[in-house]
């Protein structure tokens, strides 16, 4: 049996994995849901803790196993998807499975999940502010920054598709408010 989910989707920037974060630190009954992908491991990542990496052949073969909850092709022969073995794993443990996914996942997800997926839109206070905090972090190059902010206006596009909307103008509040919303219809 199906059992609920929690959907956090953002722009690149606005707040989301923070947040993420912080609710599996604060909601026990939340587990995180690992994303599967076709790319390289970086050096940093753990399998099965930050992806579950496979091959895009594996992929492909699992896609045609209709064994994906969701998944999309990013960028040309790069994959991202959700297993139905990671949710039944998440709920076999009593859990609830939180995402941290881009917005088209997140509408993807909600879509899957209905009533029983809540689906948060985090926002940023506004696209400047989003860009600065993207400069801020020193991570992107002036065209990796362009495209970011051009993508996050477009996604922006989209906050309406949610079941909240939440304006992340404050993390320490939000954080709170968010944990609060999460609790709420976890106890439904």
């Amino acid at each position: 049996m199906q059992g609920k989910a929690i959907i956090v989707s953002a722009p690149s920037g606005a707040g989301k994995t923070t947040i993420v974060k912080h609710l599996l630190s604060t909601v026990p009954r939340l587990a995180f849901s690992v994303s599967a992908c076709s790319r390289t491991r970086r050096k940093e990542e753990t399998d099965g803790r930050d992806y579950y990496f496979i091959s895009a052949e594996q992929f492909k073969e699992k896609i045609a196993r209709d064994d994906f909850v969701e998944w999309q092709e990013v960028y040309p022969g790069s994959f991202y998807g959700t297993l139905k073995s990671e949710m039944d794993r998440i709920w076999s443990e009593g859990k609830t499975p939180i995402f941290d996914v881009d917005v088209v996942g997140g509408l993807n997800l909600k879509q899957y999940f209905g009533a029983n997926g809540l689906a948060v839109f985090i926002q940023p206070p506004s696209i400047e502010e989003l860009e600065n905090r993207l400069r801020n972090r020193a991570t992107e190059s002036e065209e990796t920054l362009r495209k970011r902010v051009d993508k996050a206006a477009y996604e922006l596009n989209f906050a309406s598709r949610f079941d909240k909307i939440v304006i992340n103008d404050d993390l320490k509040i939000k954080c709170f408010e968010i944990a609060t919303m999460v609790n709420g219809f976890l106890d439904m």
